[in-house]
């Protein structure tokens, strides 16, 4: 069995120095958008983002004493938390607005669970009673008194029927919810949890609501009937101490189970065995399954937190297929105007509520009551005066047939009054910006040029600018900031500031500094009225601001306002290079998948001219996390799943991924990304969980080499087709280059070297991949990735490598090729050039050979001749082209060891270190690789590949 690593991170302290256990919890809410912890030795609740992991923690800090139970409405607008104070408290969620003490006990608070509709919260604990409460009034419809110990579990069946409850001493009693009578006591079938109130005995319904299962006294699961309560059957396996918590998977098929042991096991329900399991350092309290994803979410008694990933293998079922069908009829308990319109103040003081002074409850809003309470009109089939617990009880067919009914009359009801169920979309955020963390010093910015840094004090904050290559920007002095700037931009000329609006007197601030100028005063601010700043970026001349508003503001450098321009959609990020904006916005509501749906565009401050726009892509479940310019320009974007792409001209613009840390990265790392270069991905490797640096210690930039998601090969040569696919990509850019720079009339020798450079290596791999073909025997691929050489040197190369390989059909064919390519590479150079001035460029594949890829195909970058010496040049060539074929024929059996050596010093050529000071410019791409070009340039290619001079 494959044990996986969990990676936990402390969200609550424990119960003082000495690390006392502590009971903790964790809940999701339904769309799997958030996860809410707690912990009985902290009084603050930890909300999670699940869509932006790397954002810290929302801290609710309403209760005096630490938080022992929480429970989500169903239809996740409303969180109820219970704590060691002995107060009941509910939230607007996932605002986490305080809204209420609903109720209040004598002793602590052990568990809350609400129902399908949640119209009912049950609320039990130390005193031994169990209310169930009207969340819609607030009153107290019931309360049950039965249990003889502390009440540690609650949970209502999926049809509120009827609810379960178990306390300390292993007892597990059965409620019917009409009439509030007990059905079932089942004594002792758990075990006895004693004083230790870190330990508490649970329960959970199956989602179908079928099964119940309950801890048992042989440190099993026992799955009991739902009507009958009878035992059914148990789940025994490798725990060695009872089980102190459960959950079921979302369609019911997988249950988690954690132990004593300090082991979480995986079940298999149908099969009744485990599937998988993982040794924790501590007790885990308390386990919860994503709803929408093969997730599960952990806390240990210490209060860390963790997610395990991919918990279900991808060889099984997945544990959220075939999720049982249930209408969701749950209340919205807090209308979504009213918490946009809350000020404040509604998530006050204690003092405010009374709470001091123990007083019982504040009333709910007269606008929530009235609404609330006409859509229990509609839910009460009697119309009695007196609250219902739930509706009647009635077989499942009659239900089925009420609701069928209730549909077909296009009766809505209370679903009219449910809120959306679309998901949410991503938040704007600054590239290179990292989130707030109180009382340490954070990144406002990060990139290849340097890093900006703030850190909050007595009321305001202290920035600093480095660079990472002093040599390349002037020493800014730092800076004092009254502002509370949160997000900023960088490059050679100066930075940019911004901040949110913070109320009608402290409105969003904009804000340039140059880093030098001949004015005194060149530094210049701008302030926003009824609208905050988004995104900032920056280019060479001008200075751009995305808005709330979804206005993008310009400005010169100098702080003239030159354009506002409206976006059609909000705002995600933006990033500038030189004279060019690039920005992402929302093109549309999530779909129903959960994913975003995300448009990217290029604005050209120069001429005013948008030359691209289209959607932008990313990896299913995921989010953008970052997005800009390469070193060269070219637009980038790498989403959660870290997925790298960059935008082609290629098949009419196109988004490349050119790395994918699926497939590089270690389970306990993660990537945050900083920028690229042609050729390596610049990033800092965090380690699990973390998803972002910290400033101190100063991180350490890593480069990594593209990574193409290939399928696996069937010869094992990803690296290499990896290399050939990166090499092509650089031809075509560089011809591309060529072509405009030969129409402009522009010197391209310099390219031209470059060009030939990296046909040479491009002939490397192809060579080392026919190798691979021919020991695979894989000999039509060897044929096609033969035409794709581009030097005749390269041709005859891969004839000796079949020849010592004793493949006589192979080189037979290759020879063909190379005198086809010969024979038809003479036709174009007898013909006179009317410009004899222009770049001579002549291709080794001809009309007569046809080539699967035309564009992959590289072209000949000769230098510049005179059009009589290319005629002479090429006269000798043909003189000379019969022996040298025959040469080829002679030399199979003596040149095998020649042979294998030009692949292995190809092979080596291949391999390069990375530079030690990767922010330093290069100065020439000659003078980089000096020693290689002097090697090439010896073994230039003979006629017709290129004219000879006399």
């Amino acid at each position: 069995m494959k044990v996986r690593q969990v990676k936990l991170r402390e969200i609550h302290k424990s119960a003082s120095s000495a690390g006392k256990p502590s009971f903790c919890s964790v809940v999701w809410d339904q769309q799997g958008f958030h996860s809410v912890t707690a912990s009985s030795s902290d009084a603050s609740i930890a909300v999670h983002n699940a869509l932006i992991s790397s954002c810290p923690p929302k801290l609710l800090r309403n209760h005096r004493d630490g938080v022992t139970a929480l429970a989500m409405s169903p239809n996740a607008t409303c969180l109820a938390s219970g704590s060691v104070d002995h107060s009941v408290k509910l939230y607007k969620f996932p605002s986490g607005d305080f809204e209420t003490n609903i109720t209040r006990f004598t002793l602590p608070i052990r568990a809350l669970a609400f129902n399908k509709s949640g119209t009912l919260l049950a609320a039990a604990g130390d005193d031994e009673g169990i209310k169930l409460i009207n969340t819609v009034d607030g009153t107290i419809s019931k309360v049950l008194k039965v249990h003889k110990g502390p009440v540690t579990g609650l949970g209502f069946d999926p049809q509120s029927e009827y609810m379960a409850s178990i306390d300390s001493t292993g007892t597990v009693i059965y409620w019917e919810l009409q009439s509030g009578s007990i059905l079932h006591t089942l004594k002792a079938v758990a075990p006895n949890s004693g004083l230790d109130l870190s330990v508490l005995n649970v329960l959970s319904w199956s989602p179908d609501g079928r099964l119940l299962a309950v801890p048992g006294v042989r440190n099993d699961v026992v799955l009991y009937d739902k009507d009958t309560a009878e035992k059914l059957f148990t789940l025994r396996g490798e725990h060695t101490q009872p089980i102190c918590a459960l959950a079921w998977s979302p369609n019911g098929k997988y249950l988690a189970t954690s132990s004593l042991d300090k082991q979480v096991l995986i079940w298999d329900v149908d099969r009744k065995q485990d599937i998988g399991r993982h040794k924790f350092d501590e007790r885990i309290t308390s386990l919860a399954w994503k709803p929408i994803d093969n997730v599960l979410a952990v806390i240990d008694c210490m209060g860390r937190y963790g997610v395990w990933e991919a918990v279900i293998p991808s060889s099984m079922k997945s544990p959220t297929e075939d999720v049982p069908n249930q209408s969701n009829n749950g209340l919205l308990l807090f209308d979504e105007d009213e918490v946009e319109g809350q000020e404040s103040s509604t998530s006050g003081s204690l003092s405010d509520l009374g709470e001091d002074t123990y007083e019982e409850l504040k009333p709910l809003s007269r606008k929530r009551l009235s609404k609330q309470s006409d859509a229990l009109k509609e839910l009460d089939e009697d119309d009695n005066d007196d609250f219902s617990l739930s509706p009647k009880v009635e077989s499942h067919k009659k239900a089925r047939r009420h609701h069928n009914e209730s549909t077909d009359n296009g009766n809505e009801g209370i679903r009219s009054r449910l809120p959306s169920a679309r998901s949410k979309i991503q938040e704007a955020f600054q590239p290179g910006a990292t989130p707030v963390q109180p009382g340490k010093r954070r990144f406002l910015c990060y990139n290849m040029l340097g890093a900006i840094t703030t850190i909050e004090y007595e009321g305001y904050s202290h920035i600093e600018i480095d660079f990472h290559d002093t040599s390349r920007g002037p020493r800014v002095p730092s800076m004092t900031d009254h502002f509370g700037f949160t997000m900023a931009s960088l490059n050679e000329n100066g930075s940019v500031f911004a901040n949110p609006s913070k109320g009608e007197k402290n409105m969003s601030t904009l804000m340039y500094r140059p880093f030098t100028s001949w004015a005194n005063n060149s530094e210049w601010s701008m302030r926003l009225e009824g609208e905050e700043v988004k995104v900032v970026a920056l280019g060479t001349t001008w200075v751009a601001a995305v808005t709330s508003l979804n206005f993008i503001r310009i400005f010169t450098v100098g702080g003239l306002q030159t354009h506002v321009l409206s976006l059609d959609g909000p705002v995600v990020t933006a990033s500038g290079f030189k004279d060019e904006l690039a920005i992402v916005t929302h093109a549309s509501d999530c779909l129903p998948s959960n994913e975003q749906v995300l448009e990217f565009r290029v604005l050209n401050m120069t001429n005013s001219s948008q030359p691209l726009r289209g959607r932008l892509p990313l990896t299913p479940g995921s989010s953008l996390t970052w997005f800009g310019f390469s070193e060269e320009g070219k637009l980038s974007s790498c989403d959660s799943k870290g997925v790298l792409r960059v935008f082609t001209s290629e098949y009419g613009g196109s988004w490349f991924p050119l790395f994918s840390a699926c497939k590089d990265k270690k389970p306990d790392e993660n990537y945050w990304v900083v920028g690229l270069n042609a050729r390596q991905l610049f990033c800092i490797v965090c380690k699990s969980p973390d998803l972002y640096p910290q400033v101190v210690p100063k991180p350490v930039l890593t480069l990594l080499n593209f990574s193409i998601p290939l399928a696996s090969s069937d010869l094992g040569a990803e690296a290499l087709e990896n290399a050939f696919i990166l090499n092509n990509m650089h031809l075509i850019e560089i011809q591309k280059q060529i072509e405009e720079m030969d129409a402009a009339g522009l010197d391209t020798s310099s390219l031209d070297d470059e060009a030939f450079k990296l046909e040479t290596g491009q002939d490397q791999c192809i060579l080392r991949l026919i190798g691979s073909c021919c020991h695979g025997d894989k000999l039509e691929r060897a044929t096609e990735l033969v035409k794709h050489l581009s030097l005749e040197k390269s041709v005859r190369g891969a004839i000796k490598i079949v020849t010592s390989l004793k493949l006589p059909n192979l080189a037979e064919r290759f020879n063909s090729i190379l005198e086809e390519r010969l024979l038809t590479e003479n036709k174009p150079l007898q013909t006179t050039f009317p410009n004899s001035s222009s770049t001579e460029k002549s291709r080794l594949s001809g009309n007569d050979i046809p080539l699967p890829a035309p564009k992959l195909s590289a072209p000949m970058f000769l230098k510049k001749a005179r059009t009589q010496e290319a005629i002479v040049g090429t006269e000798k060539t043909q003189e000379k082209q019969t022996p040298a074929v025959n040469d080829l024929e002679q030399s199979k059996t003596t040149e095998r060891e020649s042979a294998a050596a030009e692949v292995n010093n190809a092979a080596g050529d291949m391999n390069k270190d990375r530079p030690s000071k990767p922010f330093l410019k290069r100065t020439n791409s000659q003078d980089i690789e000096k020693d290689e070009v002097d090697k090439v340039k010896a073994h230039r290619p003979s006629n017709p590949f290129k004219k000879s001079v006399k």
